[in-house]
């Protein structure tokens, strides 16, 4: 039996944060699924191992700093038009909110907010999304659904990037749908620098399901809303924490 409503033949994917983690991971999962990727990061050597690691033919990488505004009207000027757009870059500093700095806020702001805000900007306004697209921001659930000490700079990037997201869902219908992924911690290197494995391990029993996502988890859900399965869905966030937010 070939049907698939999960398909993603004949679809274009921009991926941004594709050298590790959930970009990797969703690039890999949207190439099984038939898509064409186009894969960017500021990480050149992980870029290219994802790359390597695609099924199918005519996926492209592009190393581009997406904080710099040269560098993104540079990338959006060489894209095609696209039917999917995953933004998934992302950094973060724990640190509590009274040793807060300017070069940190600055910095995660601009990686985690602004740098997505203004792709999605100027994807629309050179009409590079085509009729029907699907936009997703892995977003997450810390600063939104929950909180925690140390996480106000993260959290608030984050809370902005979904206010936008409802923004362009709103703005964009019915030509092009705009939703997020919210996970709750998942196992990348992200995490890995930001808690000891002590803690790590502490804290994963505060998830009913009792461990962290693994990258593919939070991709499949990316898959479903890039598919035509999802096609009646924007607006929407779609928490994935092992029932973390159960509490």
């Amino acid at each position: 039996m070939s049907y698939n409503p999960f398909s993603l033949v004949g679809k274009t994917i921009l991926v941004t944060g594709a050298a590790g983690g959930i970009g990797r991971a969703t690039s890999v999962e949207c190439a099984k699924l038939g898509a064409t990727l186009i894969l960017t990061d500021i990480n050149v050597e992980g870029l290219n191992e994802t790359l390597g690691m695609l099924e199918g033919e005519g996926h492209t990488a592009e190393v581009a700093n997406l904080t710099n505004q040269e560098c993104l009207d540079d990338l959006v000027a060489r894209l095609p038009k696209l039917d999917g757009f995953v933004s998934n870059a992302g950094v973060t500093k724990p640190m509590p909110v009274k040793f807060i700095n300017k070069d940190d806020m600055e910095r995660i702001l601009s990686i985690n907010t602004l740098a997505p805000v203004y792709l999605t900007q100027r994807l629309c306004r050179k009409k590079k999304l085509n009729e029907g697209a699907s936009i997703v921001f892995t977003i997450s659930v810390g600063g939104i659904y929950t909180t925690a000490p140390g996480n106000a700079m993260y959290g608030a990037s984050k809370g902005a990037l979904q206010v936008f997201m409802k923004n362009v869902a709103l703005e964009m219908a019915p030509k092009v749908r705009c939703n997020s992924v919210n996970p709750g911690m998942v196992n990348t290197k992200l995490a890995g620098r930001s808690y000891s494995e002590e803690d790590m391990l502490k804290d994963m029993q505060t998830y009913p399901l009792k461990r962290y996502g693994e990258p593919q988890d939070v991709a499949l859900a990316i898959v479903y809303l890039l598919s035509d399965a999802s096609a009646w869905v924007t607006g929407h966030s779609l928490i994935i924490d092992g029932g973390k937010t159960l509490y």
